[in-house]
């Protein structure tokens, strides 16, 4: 079997992008990023869904970006917004998903492994701009340039299997690979046990992707703080 490097926060999208990659054939090397984030209970999903959808390997890496801050993720000081707003958000963590992949290449370096694969969503998501697929190909493009196996001719590619669906789009995919949803943590303030806060910007697309998917949204929310 081929083996693949999977990107693997424990949400809703990489979830599915492991079953994705499952289901191409790979041998799915899964790697997350425990980079103190707010909602740490994603890290303890992540590993729920590595086994469930198994997993050749999972792996955690520790590096700890509270040190620079900058996001509502990563900085106790900025609270989570639960309305949308123009513009980038404050949730968005800088450089998080370079950082990712930098260490998804090296691994995928050492294991001989060509692909990488990512979450990125282009369509029903938070207005990143490491999600779009011009910075996943110039990525790609640096990965190519920097790297011993492809000066060697073992080419490095980043697959971004969501990136131009829609989250119901999304929903439906995994659904039909089996993905268990109720395994996922996508809230960024989700508390310990997971439990979802129903009003920030990850819970309002993720709601909104089960009920135009027309699937019964499994996630545990606060039921005071969901809208409605």
């Amino acid at each position: 079997m081929n083996k693949a490097v999977v990107l693997l926060s424990g949400g809703l999208d990489s979830a599915t992008t492991l079953a994705i990659a499952r289901d191409e054939g790979y041998a799915c090397h899964a790697l997350s990023l425990d980079y103190g984030q707010r909602h740490r209970s994603e890290l303890d999903a992540a590993q729920r869904v590595a086994r469930a959808l198994g997993a050749a390997e999972h792996r955690t890496v520790k590096l700890d970006l509270t040190a620079f801050g900058g996001s509502a993720l990563t900085d106790a000081g900025i609270a989570v917004p639960t309305e949308s707003s123009a513009g980038i958000p404050v949730t968005y963590v800088p450089a998080r998903n370079t950082i990712m992949l930098s260490l998804a290449l090296a691994w995928a370096e050492v294991l001989g492994s060509r692909d990488i694969f990512i979450g990125a969503n282009a369509v029903d998501y938070s207005g990143y701009p490491d999600c779009r697929p011009e910075y996943l190909d110039a990525f790609e493009k640096m990965a190519n340039l920097a790297t011993k196996a492809a000066i060697e001719g073992r080419t490095m590619r980043i697959r971004a299997p969501l990136v131009d669906l829609s989250k119901a789009d999304i929903v439906r995919r995994g659904s039909a690979l089996g993905v268990d949803y109720s395994l996922t943590v996508s809230c960024y303030q989700a508390d310990e046990n997971g439990t979802a806060c129903g009003q920030c910007d990850s819970c309002r697309l993720r709601r909104l992707g089960f009920a135009s998917a027309g699937i019964t949204d499994p996630t545990r929310y606060r039921k005071a703080d969901v809208p409605g």
